[in-house]
């Protein structure tokens, strides 16, 4: 009889902390939905003590994302376990996720406490945890490195507590295949209480080894697997959802074990995350890579043609990637576009989001003479961005060429008022920005621009992503276009209203150091001791 094996996504907790990615509460929101009709099992949604806009961003989804398990991160601190509650109190399917450093460097270096501390701590934080909410997970951070008969007590310790899930973390991607697989069997075999709790695993991506780790904790006997969407996550990332439950599935005669996964939605919910974060996925990423179904070489094209099988592993329509091309034009008509957008997976849309989508639709089939199925994923995303308008570009006109300075005239309204400015610049973008800038009042630096064509031919639409960045605050803009330098305009527009619409987030520093007052159990200003934040 096959095993269930639970997907906990950490995308919006340790996804969001791969370097450059700042997502607000309706992003968060929005992917949040997405995975819950996934089919995930639960949803670290953040660590809510990190920052009052983190704190948001949880609570909107414990009270909006039903079903699905809503999951905080607090480290095993009583004012971190608070914050973490008061954040999902109104999920339907709470749960505390507490952790503590264990492996001998974190404990000496970092804790600079005493192995039997550390014990105590772990064992009194998840009973604290246990007391508020009804389902708690502990991890031993830095697990992979944690000498093992201490890792056994301090397992025991936390199931005796009142842990229901144990998460064996490779917080820094040290571990093989073949250690971490035996690591997982002898916890099951020397934890005297093992049996009242769900083992997960959490592996991060630092030798490239994140998957096929968590794939040798399954079949040693690991219940969930946490990992993120495209693999994001701190430095080299997490393991890749998507990879991990296709393999499970493609290989379900080799692993014997099943997800909750709706596969067919993967693909879609790449993409989504691609966009928000302005992070794109490599071509020959794994599984939701454009090469991923792509073939060259004459041989293997035959070879598709008599039998997909015998170059193919999965079929696209498994991921929720569409073969057709072609699929409407300017002649269609509104109920065909929304049909269309329900066959892409876009059901949760609004009429309102619909008709803007359809208007842009409309705009584009004038310029195109074929619309297909990207070209609308990258309408749909445009304007999925637009929630917060506080500047609209109404026109622009560029002066460029080989032997001239670039100029650039903007007009954008901001509320009733209108802002008409030109400014100079090195090219047609730089100039544009410039006028942007000028026309806003908003300074900010370009941190990142990145221009990709969605679709092939001469008229494909680009894509442009920039991420900005102004004192504490970081943003990112998307634009799309058949026009690059349109498409640019509109991407720097965006990143600018999305950084007005931001809550300020706390400097960098504010949230990876917090001082640890050991006999008050809570961060405060008067603490000696420096507990640097580094998480799972």
């Amino acid at each position: 009889m096959s095993k269930r094996i639970y997907i906990f996504d950490t995308t919006l907790r340790d996804g969001e902390q791969s370097p450059g990615i700042s997502l607000n509460s309706s992003e968060k929101l929005k992917i949040a939905r997405q995975l819950s009709e996934l089919g995930v099992d639960v949803i670290e949604a953040g660590f809510p003590a990190a920052s009052k806009g983190d704190f948001e961003g949880v609570k909107s989804i414990a009270k909006n994302v039903r079903s699905s398990t809503i999951a905080a991160l607090a480290r095993a601190v009583r004012q971190d376990i608070n914050t973490a509650w008061e954040a999902i109190e109104y999920a339907e399917r709470p749960r505390i996720h507490t952790f503590i450093a264990t492996s001998d460097i974190h404990m000496k270096y970092k804790l600079k406490m005493k192995p039997e501390d550390v014990l105590e701590k772990a064992a009194e934080m998840v009973a604290y945890a246990r007391n508020l909410c009804p389902e708690v997970e502990f991890s031993p951070e830095d697990a992979a490195r944690t000498d093992k008969e201490f890792l056994y007590r301090i397992i025991e310790a936390a199931i005796n507590a009142g842990a229901r899930v144990v998460n064996i973390p490779d917080t820094v991607g040290y571990t093989t295949p073949v250690e971490f697989g035996g690591l997982i069997r002898s916890i099951r075999n020397n934890v005297s209480n093992i049996d009242k709790a769900i083992i997960s695993v959490h592996c991060h991506n630092d030798l490239g080894m994140a998957v096929a780790n968590s794939l040798a904790a399954v079949e040693n006997g690991a219940d969930q697997v946490e990992c993120t969407i495209n693999g994001l996550g701190e430095r080299a990332g997490n393991a890749a959802l998507e990879e991990i439950v296709m393999a499970l599935k493609t290989r379900k005669d080799f692993y014997n074990v099943y997800t909750g996964i709706v596969t067919e939605k993967l693909y879609r919910t790449s993409s989504m995350v691609s966009f928000a974060t302005g992070v794109h996925v490599q071509p020959n990423k794994a599984i939701v890579g454009v090469n991923a179904f792509a073939h060259e070489s004459g041989i293997h094209q035959h070879g598709i043609m008599s039998n997909s099988e015998t170059y193919e592993i999965m079929t696209p329509e498994s991921i929720g990637l569409k073969q057709s091309k072609m699929v409407l034009g300017k002649h269609s008509g509104r109920h065909a576009f929304e049909e269309k957008l329900k066959e892409m997976g876009y059901s949760s849309l609004s009429q309102e989001e619909i008709n803007k989508a359809f208007i842009q639709f409309k705009d584009l089939a004038d310029k195109k003479k074929c619309i297909m199925d990207r070209d609308i994923e990258a309408l749909i995303t445009q304007e999925s961005r637009k929630a917060y308008e506080k500047y609209r570009m109404e026109y622009f006109q560029v002066s460029s060429g080989s032997d001239i300075t670039s100029t650039s005239t903007v007009r954008i309204r901001c509320n009733d008022n209108v802002y008409e400015e030109a400014a100079c610049g090195d090219g047609p973008v730089d100039a544009t920005f410039n006028a942007i800038e000028r026309a806003t009042g908003v300074r900010v630096k370009l941190d990142e621009y990145v221009i990709k064509a969605s679709t092939e031919g001469k008229d494909a639409l680009g894509e442009v992503t920039v991420k900005i960045s102004k004192d504490k605050t970081r943003s990112v803009g998307y634009g799309v276009s058949t026009d690059i330098v349109e498409a640019s305009a509109f991407a720097y527009i965006n990143a600018i209203n999305n950084m007005e619409s931001r809550v300020e987030e706390p400097e960098e520093s504010e949230v990876k150091g917090f001082e640890f007052v050991k006999s008050q159990n809570y961060f405060g200003a008067g603490g000696d001791e420096r507990w640097e934040l580094e998480l799972l």
